[in-house]
């Protein structure tokens, strides 16, 4: 019985104890949007909340992520007022054509918006940018179809609200800025090393075996992406001239290679006879220097050291491979373990070139150079298909509200359809819309009863502006600081977005009971609608997703082999990545042992692709033996048939593949030059990988199943 008042008191600590940086973020808002209303209250515009309104839309609790949704929703708010102008004027008088048209507009910036570049998130303001068209297209087509005689009027006043929300809210939150260019360089540093730091320490214990060590890789993998998406911000803070945010975005992609790495290694060190006494000698220095690496950033200690340091180490590892060239051994099991020997040397060179380059990027995003032109892109990872499901959902959604409206005659039906169109425009792009429009439903829920009170009681009879701002500024300040406690951030924005629509403050009137009622029922049942269609037509399917993501490597492993298109080494990694943390957010109600299966899965697969970029490469060696290149080629085209349909021919694929390792052992045994002997130790590290990969994740790879169900 008393643990029950404690939680409840944690979960109220957003209230009575918040973080001073957001609190200072909800009150600077809160005085925004009051200056916003006030400003269109004197300017006696029709619908002034429209104004408060754009300055929590556009409001984030930095100074890069307002400015760079301000500048996406300033430009979909110029399309949207043009595409709505259009329509209004394309069907003043034919209702149906109409809402089919408004339906269509929405699906079809939806469609794109599913396209630009960044992830599926509410963070992604490219992607805001379209939600802020079809938001804009819906209020100002509704509006203007009522009157269509002053459409023009309608969209300026509109457009009006619009900019001057976005101004005052970029420009009041410029004055909080103080030492802006120093924060972020910090924050850069510390983006990389809190990455870098569980990463180093994950390979810590794979280098001594531990068994679990892939565990921790998942909630590095997830803050990769999460980090990746936010460097972004950070560049818009410093400038365009400024490349420390390309620099830090390719340093965090060479940490998601190194654990690839080190998953190439944790496979080697399973294999038998790869171990000995010198290695793990060897990998206990290494293991040590990699857990001191983090305290050695965070000192500030010169980069040339520690690069010194493991160049030292990269020449020892590549001096033991030449050691075992020159070991004459009788026995077949000693030659096979001092081959394992070599190959361990090898994965070891590679983990350490890994660091090396991460560390390199990192040190150049800490101290910019001048004339730098280095430019690593956001990289995106969308298919037509999900495009499609996203844009019919909206446009089937937002014509039902349509007919629904033209079925029933309703007075507020207008209304309701534009609380339909808003929700369709703001989360059709997101993976699972269903539950943030559940989210929204909730805090709109709040907005209703909050203006309730503000209406119907304490704002009865408001004779000046200054009684209107204190009453509703108390309410924004409570929306403002529920917005930084993560469980109820969208139930907040939503409460944000609609408070001021149920205030309706005007010059001329009040809200009094009737609309109140006609203004919170549309509202209410607008986004429930909304709820439910996304629930009911093309819903989102777990299994359906984690099948066509699997479908989708076994395709990526088909391109690869044959070589057709120029994947490189970080658009393989970044791309599993990012299917690694789609599947891990999107699995709440998938059985454990299913997402443990489908997470192996994808990081097996990411393994075989990286080998199998290594074998093309190494098959255009010259210096490769002709029977060693006959093998491999072998390879690469029974690989080439892992197409993503049901016939993945994965058994004559793992046969050729152990085939072609026992053919590269024959011939490095009588290989006596080290440069083809270097080759094809490096060829059969990348073979005994994808056949223990192959081997060991045979219902993944095995096409001829169409969905992954281990034993539990």
């Amino acid at each position: 019985m008393s643990a029950s008042p404690a939680l409840l008191l944690r979960k109220l600590r957003w209230l009575y104890a918040p973080d001073p940086v957001m609190a200072g973020y909800a009150l600077r808002t809160t005085l925004t949007s009051l200056l916003a209303l006030g400003i269109a209250l004197k300017m006696e515009l029709g619908s002034p909340q429209w104004a408060a309104l754009t300055v929590w839309m556009v409001a984030q609790g930095t100074r890069g992520r307002s400015l760079a949704k301000a500048k996406w929703h300033l430009f979909g708010m110029v399309l949207g007022v043009i595409c709505g102008v259009v329509l209004v004027a394309v069907c003043p008088q034919a209702p149906l054509m109409f809402i089919f048209l408004l339906a269509a507009g929405i699906g079809l910036f939806c469609l794109i918006g599913t396209f630009m570049p960044g992830p599926a998130s509410m963070t992604n303001y490219r992607i805001h940018g379209m939600r802020a068209t079809g938001f804009t297209y819906a209020i100002v087509s509704l509006d203007g179809i009522a009157d269509p005689n002053h459409i023009f009027e309608i969209a300026m006043s509109r457009a009006t609200y619009i900019v001057l929300g976005i101004v005052l809210e970029a420009s009041v939150s410029g004055l909080f800025q103080l030492g802006l260019t120093k924060r972020t360089r910090q924050q850069l540093s510390s983006t990389f090393k809190d990455t870098l730091k569980p990463a180093l320490l994950t390979i810590a214990d794979i280098l001594i075996g531990k068994v679990d060590a892939l565990e921790t890789m998942q909630p590095v993998f997830s803050r990769i992406t999460t980090l990746g998406d936010q460097v972004e911000f950070a560049e818009v803070e410093l400038g365009r001239q400024d490349h420390a945010g390309d620099h830090t975005r390719a340093a965090l992609a060479d940490i998601a290679v190194l654990l690839a790495r080190a998953l190439d290694l944790a496979t080697l060190m399973r294999l038998p006879l790869s171990q000995d006494d010198a290695f793990r000698e060897q990998a206990e220095r290494i293991r040590t220097l990699f857990l001191a690496l983090p305290d050695r950033l965070e000192r500030a200690e010169p980069m040339d050291g520690i690069l010194d340091e493991l160049r030292s180490l990269r020449r020892d590892c590549r001096r033991r491979v030449v050691q075992y060239f020159g070991t004459k051994l009788p026995g077949a099991d000693d030659r096979a373990a001092m081959l394992r020997h070599g190959m361990l040397q090898q994965a070891l060179v590679e983990l350490i070139d890994a660091l090396r380059m991460a560390l390199r990027q990192f040190e150049a995003s800490r101290n910019p150079q001048p004339h730098d032109h280095f430019h690593e892109p956001i990289r995106s990872y969308r298919d037509w298909r999900q495009a499609i499901v996203n844009s019919l959902r909206s446009s089937v959604t937002v014509f039902g509200a349509g007919v629904i409206w033209i079925a029933t005659a309703w007075p507020s039906g207008l209304t309701f359809i534009m609380f339909v169109a808003i929700a369709c425009s703001l989360f059709s792009t997101l993976e699972r819309p269903a539950l943030a429009t559940q989210a929204f439903l909730h805090g709109a829920c709040c907005a209703v009863l909050a203006g309730g009170v503000l209406d119907l009681l304490l704002l009865g009879k408001p004779t000046t502006f200054e009684m209107l701002g204190m009453w509703s500024g108390v309410a924004m300040m409570l929306g403002g600081l529920a917005f930084a406690y993560p469980p109820l951030t969208l139930p907040a924005v939503s409460y944000n977005l609609f408070l001021p629509i149920m205030l309706g403050p005007s010059n001329q009137g009040r809200t009094d009971e009737i609309v109140y009622f006609n203004t919170a029922l549309p509202l209410v049942l607008g986004l429930f609608y909304t709820t439910w269609m996304y629930r009911a037509f093309l819903p989102y399917d777990p299994a359906h997703q984690r099948w066509t993501m699997r479908e989708n490597i076994l395709r990526d492993l088909h391109h690869i082999a044959d070589g057709k298109n120029d994947t490189t080494l970080d658009v393989i990694v970044s791309r599993n990545v990012d299917r690694f943390v789609r599947l891990m957010t999107n699995s709440a109600d998938t059985p454990s042992p299913v997402v443990h299966a489908y997470l192996q899965g994808i990081l097996s697969a990411m393994r075989v692709m990286l080998n199998l970029l290594r074998l093309r490469a190494i098959s255009h060696d010259a210096a490769l033996n002709p029977r060693a290149h006959q093998a491999l080629e072998l390879v690469l085209a029974r690989m080439s048939h892992f197409s993503g349909q049901y016939h993945g021919h994965y058994g004559r694929t793992l046969r050729a593949t152990l085939l072609a390792i026992q053919r590269l052992r024959d011939c490095e045994t009588t290989e006596s030059h080290p440069r083809q002997r270097f080759v094809l130790i490096a060829a059969l590290t990348a073979l005994d990988v994808i056949s223990t990969e192959l081997n060991t994740n045979r219902v993944f790879f095995d096409a001829r199943s169409p969905y992954l169900d281990p034993p539990v």
